[in-house]
C-alpha cells in the first residue's frame, strides 16, 4: 500500500512551493524582475524579460517636480549606454499632484520638453495601497532579496545588473550624472 502512495506524493510535491512563505511563479521559482510586465505609455507592454543581459535603471518620475529636469540626464545616459542599459520611467502622482492625470499629456510633455525615448509606463502608484507590483518588489527585501527601500519623493532610482539582481537604490538627490550611480555602469 505504501508503494502506491509514494508516486502520488512525489508527483504532488513537485507542484508545491519550497517554503510556504516563498512567492513563486507557477510554483517553479522565486519571482525576479524578469517576471514583470506593465503597460507602456505608448500603448504597448514593457516586458522586463526582454532586458536580460542589460542593466536596468528604474525611476519613478513626475512632470511637474523640482527634479523633473533629471529627465534630460536620464535621456543622455540612455543614449550613451543604449547597448548595455535600459531605463524605464514610472510616472507617478504620489507626491503633491506633480504628474498629469492623462497618459497622453505625460507622453507629450516628456517628448516635447526632454526628447525622452526610453520606455515609460502608464501612470502608476509607487507607494501606498495601490503600489504597482514592480515597486512592491523593488522596495521589499523579502521579495527582491537585497534591500528594503522607501520611496520618499519623485526620481528615486533602482539599478539592476545584467542578471536581474538588484544592486542599489538611490533617492531623488542622486542625479543620473552622479558618480555613485555611474559606477554601476562601468
Amino acid at each position: 500500500m505504501k508503494l502506491l502512495f509514494l508516486p502520488l506524493f512525489i508527483l504532488l510535491s513537485n507542484h508545491l512551493p519550497m517554503h510556504s512563505g516563498e512567492k513563486t511563479v507557477e510554483n517553479k521559482r522565486p519571482i525576479t524582475i524578469y517576471d514583470f510586465k506593465i503597460a507602456s505609455l505608448d500603448g504597448g507592454t514593457i516586458d522586463f524579460s526582454k532586458y536580460k543581459g542589460k542593466k536596468i535603471l528604474i525611476v519613478n518620475t513626475a512632470s511637474k517636480c523640482g527634479y523633473t529636469p533629471q529627465y534630460k540626464g536620464l535621456e543622455s545616459l540612455y543614449e550613451s549606454h543604449k547597448n548595455n542599459l535600459v531605463i524605464v520611467g514610472f510616472p507617478s502622482d504620489n507626491f503633491g499632484g506633480q504628474e498629469f492625470q492623462d497618459n497622453k499629456d505625460i507622453a507629450s510633455f516628456c517628448e516635447k520638453n526632454f526628447g525622452v525615448t526610453f520606455p515609460l509606463t502608464t501612470r502608476v502608484d509607487v507607494k501606498g495601497d495601490n503600489i504597482t507590483p514592480v515597486f512592491a518588489y523593488l522596495c521589499n527585501k523579502k521579495e527582491n532579496g537585497v534591500l528594503d527601500a522607501t520611496i520618499g519623493w519623485n526620481f528615486n532610482k533602482f539599478i539592476i545588473d545584467e542578471n536581474g539582481k538588484l544592486l542599489a537604490h538611490f533617492d531623488s538627490d542622486v542625479t543620473p550624472e552622479s558618480p555613485e550611480l555611474l559606477k554601476y555602469l562601468q
